[in-house]
């Protein structure tokens, strides 16, 4: 095994059941539930056609520019999976562009999830799959290497492991670890609950505004009602 070119073969636990629960919910709302700490940083656009998606992680990492590994993890992800890629955040060299993820589409998968950059996206907005990526480029991707397929990624300022829960929609990313994925699409749904109340409140003139002032008090503000 060659650090640098090496992919891992250890399996996938995938739970379609938890994936359908968890695509009903915001992307915010599963953030909320998680502390706001597993939200990939901001930046990150939709291209694709799919704007909402929910899918376990298959994990790659590339050089920068570089697109070999990429190519190989699509090859390796089964329908429904989000491919992941590390790539470094460079914005200079797109690493996909609609061929490539035109073979994506029709191999099933969910979405790409790219920190770098995309190219071609008057087409990819056009394709079924969704596409997260930091910026699009029309400079075209080597093919040379070196990358890893399946072991932990850097992707938006967060850890992914393969397997992990990604969820995506217009507002960007979040990263579900998949040992807590259970726990925690199970209080996002109670936290939607609560908003769909205040949603409802606010749209009959209800909401109680009382928590402000309350708030401001304990922290020692000066409030007159």
């Amino acid at each position: 095994m060659t650090v640098g070119f090496r992919v891992s073969e250890r399996e996938i636990f995938r739970d379609p059941a938890l994936l359908q629960r968890a695509a009903a919910l915001p992307v915010a709302n599963i953030g909320d539930v998680m502390n706001r700490m597993q939200a990939m940083r901001g930046g990150f656009r939709a291209f694709g056609g799919r704007r909402g998606v929910v899918g376990h992680a298959v994990t790659v990492r590339v050089r920068a520019g570089d697109n070999l590994m990429l190519h190989r993890a699509i090859d390796l992800a089964q329908p429904g999976d989000v491919v992941v890629c590390d790539g470094g955040g460079d914005l200079s060299i797109a690493v996909a562009g609609d061929l490539m993820i035109g073979h994506a589409t029709q191999r099933g998968l969910a979405a790409l999830v790219i920190d770098g950059a995309v190219r071609d996206i008057g087409n990819l907005s056009q394709l079924d799959i969704g596409i997260w990526a930091c910026g699009a480029t029309p400079a075209g991707p080597y093919k040379d290497g070196p990358g890893e397929i399946g072991y932990p990624v850097a992707c938006g300022g967060q850890v992914v492991m393969p397997g992990d829960l990604i969820a995506a929609d217009e507002d960007g990313v979040v990263v579900i670890p998949q040992a807590a994925a259970a726990a925690v699409i199970a209080a996002a749904e109670v936290h939607a609950a609560k908003e769909a109340q205040t949603i409802a409140a606010i749209a009959g003139a209800g909401w109680d505004r009382a928590w402000v002032t309350e708030s401001l008090a304990a922290k020692g503000c000066e409030v007159s009602r």
